[in-house]
């Protein structure tokens, strides 16, 4: 694992934003909802437990789209191949901040909904806010060492297939399924966990964003340019 030995900066703002709110508009008409997010950070910052597994392989080279690591391990797509394809070396990640957050929700949701919701969101500020630290000392790192670094890639991205994006770095990470398990239908439990991975080498081409090719860019709360995701 890789140690988490930063801290993670989460105001009330991030928090309304992860309800998919406008914190602008909610300090104008519902300012007891500020508080109510600034209760959820403390509360979030006692239950939740971050954790990174982390992995580095060399990369072998490209067969079409599929790249092959050392150790066996391989990872295939459209959008692997364009931008981990000139990589040296390849970071394998997942993040989570654990199921704490989730299950003090629940516990909350029949006596005070509206914490629970602020809590949700709070937990996905933190996963986000935890990748976003993650990848910053991933390009810190590289940098150190003459190299660039990929945009973030994540499987689910157009061009890069979950089912087989999260059963290729699962594989290559082999993480205890007691911090982080994948479903059936590869979702990450906990929930509030993410997967991504960094290409380093001396010709990389980090200049796009990673939002061209996630799903979710028509409907998504971050298109603001407060996006934390890899």
């Amino acid at each position: 694992m890789l140690t988490v030995d930063f801290e993670l900066e989460i105001d009330a703002d991030m928090v309304l934003r992860g309800q998919g709110a406008d914190p602008e508009v909610v300090r104008k008409r519902r300012p007891g909802l500020v508080e109510l997010a600034e209760r959820a950070i403390e509360l979030g910052q006692v239950v939740y437990s971050p954790q990174v597994i982390h992995r580095s392989l060399r990369t072998l080279g490209l067969r079409h789209t599929m790249l092959d690591l050392e150790g066996g391990f391989t990872l295939s797509g459209e959008r692997v191949a364009q931008y981990l394809g000139p990589s040296q070396q390849v970071h394998l990640v997942v993040c989570t901040i654990g199921d704490g957050v989730e299950k003090r929700c629940s516990e909350l949701y029949s006596s005070d909904p509206a914490l629970s919701l602020a809590l949700d969101g709070f937990g996905t500020v933190a996963v986000d806010a935890l990748t976003s630290a993650v990848c910053q000392r991933l390009v810190d790192e590289a940098a150190a060492e003459g190299f660039q670094t990929s945009i973030p890639l994540s499987p689910g991205m157009i061009g890069w297939e979950l089912g087989a994006g999260q059963s290729e770095l699962f594989a290559a990470l082999q993480p205890d399924p007691a911090v982080v398990r994948l479903t059936p239908s590869f979702q990450m439990v906990p929930r509030k966990s993410a997967s991504f991975v960094v290409g380093a080498g001396v010709q990389m081409d980090g200049s796009r964003e990673a939002c061209q090719y996630c799903s979710a860019v028509e409907t998504c709360r971050y298109r603001d340019g407060h996006c934390h995701q890899p």
